[in-house]
């Protein structure tokens, strides 16, 4: 069972519903420890004190804010719930919106919310309701000693929380040097439409893996398999950067990457078709079989 990050309710008009938030994450990073290079001894990290140099443990260490130059107030876990108690336990839900509506970029993190004793009917009702309604409900909820804007939104048969980023949190669009769209010609644009279209297909997340991760850990047993369980390997020279000023033919490209995907289309077919061959004959095959076990009389047992 996940751990439980927060309880509280879901504000919905005068309703409260008591709902548990759960991270909806699962990182699957490498792990890799920090070495010495000269000795491969692992490198540790401490938290030390600035004035004495000495370590301080977790259940030492306190939030401070500095007001004056080094001068700090602190705050506790109770401090930060007793600044607004209303806040720290509740979703409350502002208003809701079409999904079209919020820019992609500023979803941030997601959360499961599941409901908490006698929040069933409320919480299957919330949902229900966004479903039929096909809406985002906008809200507020503060997280350990943070305030987020928020989504929530129907997933199978759970509660989505998405955090937002605050659109100041955002760099400006206008920082980049980007290009105009003048310098696309329509050849170009429609061969870049055609292979697009080739591309189509229904989004199913069960067909993308970490083909990265997956290339780092075979490196990993090679070493391990090659005995270089304490070589330091040397960074092989980068293969040289293209030229800036190299004119690239943007419709031969296109058009080549069009007809690789017809040549994989037409391959695969082939092969569903083959299959379905091999199917048909194994079908034939095994009708006699089956006609001749059903002219078989069945003789009773004395």
């Amino acid at each position: 069972m996940a751990r439980v990050l927060w309880k509280g309710a879901i504000s919905f008009g005068l309703v409260n519903i008591p709902v548990g938030l759960y991270s909806a994450e699962r990182r699957d990073e490498l792990s890799f420890a920090m070495l010495d290079r000269r000795n491969l001894a692992p490198v540790g990290y401490k938290r030390f004190n600035k004035e004495t140099g000495k370590e301080v443990p977790w259940d030492q260490i306190v939030k401070g804010y500095e007001y004056e130059d080094g001068r700090y107030v602190v705050l506790s876990d109770a401090d930060f719930q007793a600044a607004n108690v209303e806040a720290t336990q509740t979703v409350d839900i502002l208003h809701f919106v079409d999904p079209g509506q919020i820019p992609f970029t500023l979803y941030e993190t997601p959360y499961y919310l599941a409901p908490d004793k006698r929040g069933e009917k409320g919480y299957a009702l919330l949902r229900e309701t966004l479903t039929r309604a096909a809406k985002l409900a906008v809200a507020q909820v503060v997280i350990r000693t943070r305030q987020y804007l928020a989504v929530m939104a129907p997933y199978e048969q759970a509660l989505v929380l998405n955090t937002l980023r605050y659109p100041d949190e955002l760099r400006p669009i206008k920082e980049l040097d980007l290009p105009q769209t003048r310098a696309i010609s329509k050849p170009e644009l429609q061969m870049a439409l055609r292979l697009v279209e080739e591309m189509t297909h229904d989004f199913d997340p069960k067909l993308y893996h970490d083909t990265y991760r997956e290339d780092v850990m075979a490196r990993v047993k090679a070493k391990i398999k090659a005995g270089e369980t304490e070589v330091i390997t040397e960074p092989e020279a980068a293969a040289p950067a293209a030229r800036g000023a190299e004119v690239i033919d943007l419709m031969a490209l296109l058009k080549r990457s069009v007809e690789q995907r017809g040549r994989g289309d037409a391959a695969s077919n082939r092969k569903v078709s083959h299959a379905n061959g091999k199917k048909a004959s194994r079908t034939r095959a095994r009708a006699p079989t089956t006609q001749k076990r059903a002219a078989t009389p069945h003789r009773k047992r004395a």
